[in-house]
């Protein structure tokens, strides 16, 4: 059995489909929760030193809505993994630098919790590329 094939009978299975279905989904409503309160995340992104937050803030927040849907429904999974983790690897260090912060703790688990979900993206990453 070739990788590919390997891949393919992988992603068919009942436990990957779950998998897809709560990363994906998990992420899609993360980027439609930012959706909801776009004002509030615009202004602690510029707070945080993000330059032009106004378009920075909808474009990465439609990136992570766009990732979340693909790794969900399994639809162009290598770029929508790839979004994910485009998103993730930019605004970890950016949102979440708890090593500026005089009470660390919010933000550390903010960071490494997006760096799990990073490790996660870049595993459905290399499964869709494998595909």
């Amino acid at each position: 059995m070739s990788d590919g094939d390997a891949a393919r009978q992988a992603t068919a299975s009942t436990t990957f489909r779950l998998a897809r279905a709560l990363f994906g989904g998990l992420l899609a409503f993360m980027a439609l929760d930012n959706l909801r309160n776009l004002e509030g995340r615009i202004q602690y992104a510029d707070a945080k030193g993000v330059p032009e937050a106004e378009r920075a803030v909808p474009a990465a927040t439609g990136s992570l809505l766009f990732g979340g849907i693909g790794i969900a429904l399994w639809k162009l999974p290598t770029l929508a993994a790839g979004a994910v983790a485009t998103f993730l690897a930019g605004v970890t260090p950016t949102m979440h630098d708890f090593w500026n912060e005089e009470e660390p703790q919010q933000e550390q688990i903010q960071f490494l919790k997006n760096a799990a979900l990073l490790g996660s993206a870049l595993a459905f990453l290399k499964i869709g590329r494998e595909e």
